[in-house]
């Protein structure tokens, strides 16, 4: 029977090709996931340990903000006391902060949150163990810096030339005395390192004398466990200790676990393009089957058993999946090293190591091809084995039972009502356990519509039926017909494509209707012309609030200043504005009170905190601020909930009164004649030309929210093409199969006047109603689980409303008619070459 099975492999290779493609694209999306992610997690721990090698212990400090008062970080005389330890070799202290480079153009090498600044700590030679320097040297005095290899390159920049730097402070310009290479984590981040003096890197970010970090060398031969003992004893309270290795073990866990949340998605995304690649492989050995049936008739005639049958047809699926996997994997190790080359691209640099191949990837691509494919193909070797020789060698089985047709959709009806009221149930509890409903809920209505998906198919294809009718006449009809004449592999090869519709319109329709909601509040509640902020994604200073306060033609200036307030015993976020300009800037609607009680020293609370908190107007609350000082504060208006505002405003000035050092996120501006360049350049200026400052209007306001949404939305779609391209496959392997099958009615046709241009048009007319039913049933699920997700989102969404993107659900229609189009070339062409009186003797 196996010998059996491996010549029908080889006798039906072009019938298998698009199986083996599907497994085959399934399996490298598996493989190349894990080992993709497997070299990343490598070359991650290896730089880890290797920045830690030398690190005995290492030990940071942090303090909050009312330990910082007395203690902001690790003292000289600390380091100096850690470095007379018996078994120190050396002692460095570090201090980091924000630190941007512009290039020549005036725009800002890296990613704002990966830009960092940082000391140069030599030792004793006038070397600092972490940075080797391939140009010049480290900056010993005010007025130097140092820049890693890539951000001077990038940049232009050669040994003694001006650089300009932009922390949070006022830009600066310096002169580069050095270019060095380095294993520091935003360099690999695809950011920038900045080397200063110790005492301006101290001045700019903590303060005079005082470190966050330091890390001990050991002599040779000094435990570092022992060591570490010694170092807690001289180090304050609120700092913390570890050894090397131990932070080194750590973050490869951290690394890991990071790593791990990329995989489980890369992952997810494979396990939907291996479901559909479920529905084409079982529709392949069901055709294949239903092609030999005589030939398995005549082998139970001759003694083999039900069991034989089925073991045989599991065999062929194996060797397919065998054969797809292998190749697969191969195909998986090429996409590891194109994601590793594509982040390269991308400046999201990924450590230098070798590539990752372990024996996880390998027997999980082996695992899932094969079982996959053998999976798939039970039904149809279980169906084969059943049909009685004799009723198989007069096709007798040809025709689904009525019976097994009531029990399919009774079960198919069944779990899409049952889904479609978890789905409801969840869009009603909202939340994070409404999402868990209708996340069940999908699942099931998902394998509902599937299994109900044949019946579904008269009726919808009725529908389109008549346009193809009128528009292309005989081919259109006939096309319709052959469309339905096998309801189940039609709703096999159409499940296919409406599972992926279904995931990118539910996207779709939740990413428009989100972006809407946020475009909505923006124009609706900012009034400023400008929200000015950091590219860092830190906050600006005082000064930076200054210098937009005194730019020419500012009329009204606010910042939105970050602060931690204890009300009555409940700690609350607290914005410090501007009075009487927040109200210019922010649009604030007042429930109570009024917004000008503000400049008199008193707060404005959200209405959803007063009415939680039991806070009215006039009441007098007991306060402690961030330095733990006390005070009374009285509420003196309640306005609606904003999204860009915290619970509570106050006046700024008491804020920074209680605070060593102000965190202002944005500031915003209205500037007379509104946006324009010339403001614009003006408010630039104000900022020294900052490149580190983003100066944004209402334009740019609403791009931010709705570009995170459009880039998300494009991910997802990349990702899921995978399975669109597995249910293209789907289509063009049941039209190659149908056009075998129906060879002596193509010949027929043929015979009674249809031509060759209308065999190709009926071929093609088919493959587009099949693709545009599996279209309509995506589209419609995928809009119903859009806007049921979209409701669990709705009290957190100001202004939040359905909206369905008709331009994108009309190109959805589009490409799959397009699908149907491009998927029946091959067939078409097979069909409209058929010998006439060959094709009508065939059986």
């Amino acid at each position: 029977m196996f010998r059996t099975a491996l010549r029908n492999v080889l006798a039906h290779k072009a019938r298998l090709l698009m199986t083996v493609l599907a497994v085959m694209l399934g399996v490298a999306f598996v493989s190349g996931t894990l080992v993709f992610t497997d070299t990343l997690s490598q070359a991650f721990r290896n730089q880890s340990a290797k920045s830690y090698d030398d690190v005995a212990v290492a030990v940071s400090m942090h303090p909050s903000p009312e330990d910082a008062a007395k203690t902001p970080g690790l003292s000289q005389d600390v380091i100096d006391r850690i470095g007379k330890l018996d078994g120190v070799a050396a002692v460095s202290g570090r201090v980091d902060g924000f630190a941007g480079v512009p290039d020549k153009d005036g725009k800002l090498i890296g990613v704002g949150w990966s830009n960092k600044g940082t000391n140069f700590a030599p030792g004793a030679d006038g070397k600092d163990r972490s940075y080797e320097f391939v140009q010049g040297a480290g900056p010993v005095r005010d007025g130097q810096i140092a820049l890693d290899k890539d951000t001077a390159l990038k940049g232009g920049y050669k040994v003694g030339d001006t650089v300009r730097v932009a922390t949070n402070g006022p830009v600066k310009e310096y002169t580069l005395s050095g270019v060095f290479t380095t294993e520091d984590g935003a360099v690999s981040a695809g950011g920038s390192l900045v080397l200063f003096d110790t005492s301006v890197a101290q001045r700019q970010y903590l303060k005079p004398g005082f470190y966050q970090d330091a890390t001990v060398v050991a002599a040779k031969g000094t435990d570092a466990d022992k060591l570490l003992d010694e170092v807690l004893k001289i180090v304050p309270e609120a700092a913390t200790a570890q050894t090397g290795q131990a932070l080194a073990d750590q973050q490869a866990k951290d690394i890991e676990a990071g790593l791990g949340a990329l995989k489980q998605v890369l992952l997810g995304f494979a396990g939907i393009a291996l479901f559909v690649g479920v529905f084409l492989i079982a529709n392949t050995f069901t055709m294949l089957v239903a092609q030999r049936t005589k030939e398995l008739a005549l082998m139970r005639a001759v003694g083999a058993s039900r069991k034989q049958i089925t073991r045989s047809v599991l065999a062929e699926a194996g060797v397919v999946g065998l054969v797809a996997s292998v190749v697969g994997y191969g195909l998986g190790i090429a996409l590891a090293v194109g994601l590793r080359s594509g982040m390269n691209a991308f400046d999201l640099k990924v450590p230098d190591g070798p590539l990752v191949l372990g024996a996880t990837p390998l027997i999980a691509a082996l695992s899932v091809g094969v079982l996959i494919t053998m999976l798939a193909a039970w039904l149809p070797g279980r169906r084969a084995a059943k049909i009685p020789p004799v009723a198989a060698m007069s096709s007798v089985h040809a025709a689904a039972s009525a019976k097994s047709l009531v029990v399919r959709n009774s079960i198919g009806a069944a779990l899409t009502a049952l889904g479609a009221v978890l789905i409801v149930l969840g869009a009603s509890k909202g939340g994070d356990e409404g999402r868990m409903f209708i996340a069940g809920g999908a699942f099931v209505t998902l394998i509902g519509v599937i299994v109900l998906i044949p019946l579904l198919s008269r009726p919808v294809i009725a529908v389109i039926r008549p346009l193809f009718v009128g528009v292309f006449g005989v081919s259109g009809k006939l096309a319709g017909l052959n469309a339905v004449r096998n309801p189940r592999r039609t709703g096999a090869t159409a499940s296919a494509l409406a599972i992926g519709l279904t995931l990118v319109t539910g996207l779709s329709v939740l990413g428009t209707t989100v972006g809407a909601a946020l475009d909505k509040m923006t124009t609706e509640q900012i009034r400023a012309d400008y929200m000015v902020s950091m590219a860092s994604g830190e906050g600006m200073n005082e000064d930076a609030l200054a210098a937009m306060e005194k730019t020419p033609g500012a009329t009204a200036v606010s910042p939105q200043l970050a602060g931690w307030l204890t009300l009555k015993g409940k700690g609350v976020s607290a914005s410090g504005v501007t009075p009487g300009d927040i109200q210019k800037l922010i649009k604030l609607n007042t429930v109570k009170g009024s917004l000008d009680s503000l400049g008199q020293g008193r707060i404005a609370v959200a209405e959803k905190t007063a009415t939680k908190q039991g806070w009215k107007v006039g009441d007098t609350l007991p306060v402690e601020y961030g330095d733990k000082k006390k005070g009374k504060l009285t509420v003196g208006a309640v306005y609606e909930d904003s999204e860009f505002v915290s619970p509570v405003l106050i006046d700024a000035e008491i804020i920074t009164a209680h605070e060593q050092q102000s965190y202002i996120p944005q500031i915003f501006v209205s500037m007379d004649g509104g946006a324009s360049a010339a403001n614009e350049k003006a408010l630039a200026k104000a900022m020294g030309d900052n490149p580190a400052v983003t100066v944004m209007d209402q334009k740019d306001i609403r791009d931010l929210f709705g570009g995170q949404i459009n880039m998300l939305l494009n991910i997802m779609y990349g990702l899921l093409a995978m399975a669109l391209i597995i249910a293209i496959l789907g289509v063009v392997n049941t039209l190659a199969m149908s056009v075998f099958e129906r060879q002596q009615e193509i010949g027929m046709l043929r015979a009674i006047g249809l031509d060759r241009r209308r065999v190709k048009r009926m071929v093609r007319l088919e493959a587009v109603v099949i693709s545009l039913f599996g279209a309509v049933v995506g589209i419609g699920l995928g809009a119903f689980l859009g806007w049921a997700i979209g409701e669990t989102l709705k009290s957190s969404l100001p202004g939040y409303a359905l909206v369905l993107p008709w331009d994108r659900i009309g190109v959805f229609l589009v490409l799959a008619g397009l699908v149907g189009v491009l998927a029946a070339m091959w067939p078409a062409r097979s069909a409209a070459k058929l010998n006439m009186l060959n094709a009508i003797k065939a059986e």
